[in-house]
């Protein structure tokens, strides 16, 4: 079996197991308030770091340095405000986690080296993988005259003839 389908079906479970030991500990009224609170915190993260991210983008972008790890940390921030979005002690936990800066650093070092980042603007382009950016890549432009594509008779994408009517 793989994990993606067994956190399916393990993860509510504990989740009703962290309700029903929160629920005992402080009674229903609170763990009802606290899954209301964490779920309108999560909204509220997601809001504001969300736009947030787009102006630090857009600085980045303006300065010509590396809009990687903005994004990194903006992206693990909007799955902590996911996170906290549903309704479980377990999930509000974790994204608790992906809130400190120190974890998604070190999150950030076991994943990056796999990872690989195209960003593009106006003004410049960024690639790379991970920690480690390569500079930028040589780019060909071409004219509308340089590269002309000429109708394949063999392509099953063509319009026959009887179509056009």
């Amino acid at each position: 079996m793989r994990i993606p389908a067994l956190l399916f079906i393990v993860l509510p479970l504990i989740e009703i197991a962290g309700f029903i030991i929160v629920g005992k500990a402080v009674g229903i009224a609170v763990t009802l308030g606290l899954i209301v609170l964490s779920t309108v915190a999560g909204l509220t993260l997601l809001r504001v770091r969300g736009i947030g991210m787009i102006r630090k983008l857009r600085e980045k972008d303006g300065l010509g340095t590396d809009p990687e790890k903005v994004f990194v940390h903006g992206a693990m921030i909007a799955v902590a405000a996911i996170l906290l979005i549903i309704p479980g002690f377990v999930t509000d936990l974790v994204g608790l986690l992906l809130l400190l800066p120190f974890v998604r650093n070190l999150l950030w070092s076991r994943l990056g080296a796999r990872t690989f980042f195209f960003f593009s603007s106006r003004q410049r382009f960024y690639a790379g993988s991970g920690a480690h950016q390569a500079p930028p890549t040589r780019t060909i432009d071409l004219g509308e005259t340089d590269f002309r594509r000429e109708p394949d008779e063999h392509s099953p994408w063509r319009v026959k003839k009887e179509d056009n009517r």
